[in-house]
């Protein structure tokens, strides 16, 4: 079983053992026919396409896996990028292992991977959340459990959800915090851009090109010194506050006057008060 990555935009980012491997194996399981079938035209591949996607995977890995167990070697691809990231094929990984089939990866084009790459943050560590959830409080859940993330932050959005997505990273992360978007990466309409939440929510806002196109949203990993820094000039005024009023709400004046995320200094606040009582 290889696992091959195919390009996420440019033809010419295949790899030649990736063009070897795919005229060689018997057979070719893809998430896309019709898109993989453009790759092979590209590189004169003629080969026989199964498909394996989200609908069909429980049902054809049993399939697949008598097809390997009877000597066949099999190419796994995806519509484009590396297989099973994000894509169809964990199942099929996992039962290849299972019944002691060889698993050999090619290495090759990965969206979230190239795109960090070029974000500006630091890569030593990061983590790979993929797409948010669709609802609104569980994407809300999921981005307050990522505020304190000192990792960089690799994300994957649609062009619809972009703006709403980006505002949300604004309200619970604040507005200062640094992201880098990518959108089309390897294409010929490529377009990374870099800054503050605040600055990138109002530049794509006016251009129609970002509501087209897949997005990898990177965000710049919290940053503790920072934010003990910026909490030492509010924590005055909200002690103040907090003398005259119910904690919420001088937790949320205190972050308009000062120009602080509210979440971030509640998060502290709490923080803060713990660490007191230990």
């Amino acid at each position: 079983m290889y696992i091959v990555p195919t390009p996420i935009g440019n033809l010419l980012d295949i790899t030649y053992r990736s063009i070897n491997i795919l005229k060689k194996v018997d057979y070719i399981i893809t998430e896309n026919i019709k898109h993989t079938s453009v790759l092979l035209k590209k590189f004169s591949i003629i080969n026989i396409l199964l498909s394996l996607n989200a609908c069909n995977e429980h049902k054809k890995t049993k399939k697949y896996i008598s097809m390997l167990k009877s000597g066949n070697n099999i190419a796994l691809v995806s519509k484009a990028g590396t297989p099973v990231i994000n894509d169809p094929g964990y199942f099929l990984i996992k039962e290849s292992y299972h019944q002691k089939i060889r698993v050999v990866p090619l290495p090759g084009a990965c969206a979230a991977i190239t795109a960090l790459s070029a974000s500006g943050f630091k890569t030593h560590q990061f983590c790979y959340e993929g797409f948010l959830p669709k609802t609104k409080t569980a994407c809300e859940k999921k981005l307050s459990s990522l505020c304190h993330e000192k990792r960089t932050i690799i994300l994957y959005e649609s062009p619809k959800r972009l703006v709403k997505t980006m505002k949300l990273i604004k309200k619970i992360m604040g507005k200062r915090r640094k992201i880098t978007i990518a959108k089309e990466i390897t294409k010929k309409w490529e377009n990374i851009q870099r800054g503050t939440i605040k600055k990138l929510l109002s530049k794509i806002k006016k251009e129609i090109n970002w509501k087209k196109g897949e997005i990898t949203i990177i965000i710049n990993g919290s940053n503790p010194i920072i934010s003990n820094v910026i909490s030492k000039k509010v924590f005055k005024i909200f002690y103040i506050l907090e003398k005259i009023m119910q904690k919420s709400t001088a937790i949320k004046i205190t972050a308009k006057i000062c120009g602080f995320n509210k979440n971030i200094l509640y998060n502290t606040i709490i923080k803060k008060k713990l660490h007191e009582v230990d």
